[in-house]
């Protein structure tokens, strides 16, 4: 696999996944190839190698700098998920000190409003309006990142147990819960699947499962029939709703992390944000000097 040739297949993930902008695409291709410049193939590149980039971008303002290393962080979890790379040599990346960006986010609104259209679709039990609510739900309902729920096999939907049991990042595994709700749509799906073949969603015409690009294109398209602007929609986007909602409901950080298959809690937090509204709210009501007025 050439860096040009992977560098152009992330690109495409990029826009596909995550409905990322021509202007965001080309600044990706331009941090990319600037490694490239300085320390070769990057898709053989080492951890020193990588490490060597701190002492050659020394010039940059911190924000420029993370920038490119968010680039080749991402880049390198894209090799990890297709394969094309075992381990990961980002971590040797310098860390410039920068606020992260806050992720796009759905209200609740929003969301209801996808489902009931996509429900509305699916009530006549047309087969690919039942797998876009079938994909909906996981999306939502699980927080499952895009490749792993398109690449989903048939033996990871249990007869019984309320569980989906995930390959993430890095081969990692995990099991996810799966609503009552979604378990009676993945029911329809499977009685109105194209029968054959091992995986949950499998592509029309060719072997293979559903792309990623075509369930961009299906969410985008289901967003503009509920009046929703498509490009406020994606399949990140809604994992970026299950996690915010998720915490706003009350769940556990940790718990989350789990159910996202982050690695790292550092990523999780990144939600937080969401909810300080209500975390002003808990420390005021349960800490144990909320019972105490100020003066007493």
């Amino acid at each position: 696999m050439t860096t040009t040739k992977a560098i152009s297949s992330f690109l495409a993930m990029l826009a596909a996944e995550r409905g990322a902008a021509a202007n965001t695409l080309a600044a990706y291709r331009r941090d990319l190839e600037g490694a490239e410049e300085i320390i070769g193939d990057l898709v053989e590149a080492d951890p020193a190698a990588l490490g060597g980039l701190g002492a050659a971008w020394s010039d940059l303002a911190p924000s420029s700098l993370a920038r490119k290393c968010s680039a080749l962080r991402q880049f390198y979890a894209f090799l990890q998920d297709e394969g094309w790379r075992k381990d990961d040599p980002s971590p040797a990346l310098p860390r410039p000190r920068t606020r992260r960006p806050l992720p796009r986010l759905l209200g609740h609104a929003e969301v209801d409003a996808l489902f009931r259209q996509a429900e509305e679709e699916a009530a006549g039990d047309r087969p690919d309006a039942v797998r876009l609510l079938a994909l909906l739900e996981l999306l939502y309902g699980s927080g499952l990142r895009a490749t792993e729920l398109v690449s989903l096999p048939l033996a990871a939907v249990p007869r019984d147990a309320p569980f989906l049991h995930v390959t993430g990042k890095g081969g990692q595994q995990r099991m996810v819960p799966v609503s009552t709700r979604a378990r009676q749509v993945l029911s329809r799906w499977l009685a109105l699947r194209p029968q054959g073949g091992k995986l949950l969603f499998p592509s029309r015409g060719e072997k293979g499962h559903l792309t990623r690009v075509r369930l961009f294109q299906m969410l985008r398209e289901l967003a503009g029939r509920a009046g929703i602007a498509p490009d406020k929609v994606s399949p990140h986007v809604l994992r970026h709703a299950f996690a915010t909602h998720l915490l706003e409901g009350g769940a556990d950080l940790r718990v989350l992390q789990t159910l996202l298959g982050h690695a790292d809690i550092a990523t999780t937090q990144i939600y937080t944000h969401v909810d300080s509204a209500r975390l002003v709210a808990l420390v005021n009501s349960r800490h144990p000097l909320a019972a105490h007025r100020s003066g007493d």
